[in-house]
């Protein structure tokens, strides 16, 4: 059974923890305990029904407020798939929260409110999505039981989005009119909307096909640890040992060893105490080579007929994480898979606003800021870009004298 990771995101009170908790109550997800907490709770609808937001509203604050804070991640099963819910905040200045929730996705919700449509935080949050890379898109359109379930609502709303869409070059948009507090279109098809032939949410989501990697044709494997007992038993045991990334490898495939470009031939592979012909995306192994290479922790092993970019000089995508604004004179640590090394942000290109996609030129970044940099690392990365290869494409800067992660990069260029 595979797993499908997304992520919501909306305004403030578009429901977005309404939705999820509908989509766990109507499936019955949702444990003895925390159902009888739910019949308990002081916090009701107008109607007296229970608030299903309360589920993933887990900080005191975010219950007081009746707002998302942090991300909140949640995980639930039918006969078809599993899904892992990353619930993210609306609000701009939580905008690094939805940025981390999203950057592990497959598929992005945004919610958009009946009553508004689209607004500057669709716009906001359509931004973010395509600049993460996500593919796959489900705009629900919510509260349509309070615009009484109108066709010609839901058809302006899409018809504004579309044009949107097309502004950020994002192809596969999926529309559902359904109404989080009711139920409609989230796991039952509504009775109220007799005009829309589309599938309820939980359908699309249990039958979407997403990539999860192991198509891909860049294969990619961190060596994480180099496996060396030096016993009597295993006396010539050499092994590298990692998570593939993308791709798969198989017994007597040619790879290359980056940054120094040594090849070999793939000898075995070892998962636990199996061996396979053939290990893809998502697996962790130990991969034994038929030539004794030098290779550390740090080095990747890719296709030999799909080499991975190398260089110092990297144009990216920057979404700055730090109460502290970057500082150009600052030495930072880039850390890319399992390669930690130094680096100094060489230029800045442009900063974007968010709200009206405008790009600005820029002198520092503040928190919750995007933009696009030119990274200058002391050592050769061996990396793809982001549109290409996103699981090799990305890397985050450590403050060297916090040892906080200050920004998330996703590599766009390389810089001649």
């Amino acid at each position: 059974m595979n797993i499908l990771k997304f992520f919501t995101a909306g305004s403030v009170d578009d429901g977005k923890s309404t939705l999820i908790g509908r989509l766990l109550y109507d499936t019955d997800s949702i444990l003895a305990d925390q159902l009888e907490a739910l019949q308990q709770s002081n916090r009701k609808n107008d109607d007296g029904t229970i608030d299903l937001a309360i589920l993933t509203d887990g900080l005191r604050a975010e219950r007081e407020q009746g707002i998302t804070i942090d991300v909140a991640y949640k995980y639930f099963q039918t006969k078809n798939r599993k899904f892992i819910i990353a619930d993210t905040p609306g609000h701009i200045q939580y905008t690094r929260n939805m940025v981390t929730g999203a950057s592990t996705a497959n598929l992005a919700i945004i919610l958009v409110d009946a009553r508004n449509g689209v607004v500057e935080q669709t716009v906001r949050h359509s931004y973010l999505v395509s600049l993460l890379g996500i593919k796959n898109i489900v705009v629900c359109l919510n509260k349509m039981d309070m615009v009484d379930y109108s066709e010609d609502v839901y058809q302006s709303i899409t018809d504004k989005y579309k044009v949107l869409a097309s502004k950020l070059n994002v192809r596969d948009v999926t529309f559902i009119p359904v109404s989080a507090l009711k139920g409609d279109n989230i796991v039952h098809a509504s009775r109220n909307m007799e005009w829309y032939k589309g599938d309820s949410l939980l359908h699309y989501l249990e039958n979407v096909d997403v990539d999860g990697g192991e198509k891909s044709p860049y294969a990619r494997m961190p060596v994480q640890w180099v496996i060396r007992p030096q016993t009597d038993e295993l006396h010539d045991y050499r092994g590298y040992a990692g998570r593939i990334l993308s791709g798969s490898f198989k017994v007597n495939d040619k790879v290359a060893v980056l940054p120094s470009g040594d090849q070999s031939v793939i000898e075995r592979i070892e998962i636990f105490d199996q061996s396979p012909e053939e290990a893809h995306a998502g697996m962790s192994v130990t991969i034994h080579l038929k030539d004794n290479i030098d290779i550390s922790r740090g080095d990747m092993l890719v296709n030999a007929n799909h080499l991975a970019q190398h260089s110092q000089l990297i144009e990216a995508d920057i979404c700055w994480m730090d109460k502290r604004p970057l500082d150009e004179n600052i030495t930072y640590l880039i850390q890319h898979n399992s390669k930690v090394t130094k680096c100094k942000i060489n230029e800045i290109i442009f900063k974007v606003d968010i709200n009206t996609l405008e790009k600005k030129e820029a002198y520092d970044f503040s928190l919750n800021e995007i933009g696009r940099v030119v990274v200058k690392t002391a050592s050769v990365l061996p990396f793809d870009l982001y549109t290409e290869n996103k699981a090799n494409g990305s890397a985050i800067l450590i403050d060297s004298r916090t040892n906080l992660t200050v920004a998330a990069l996703m590599f766009r260029a390389i810089v001649e």
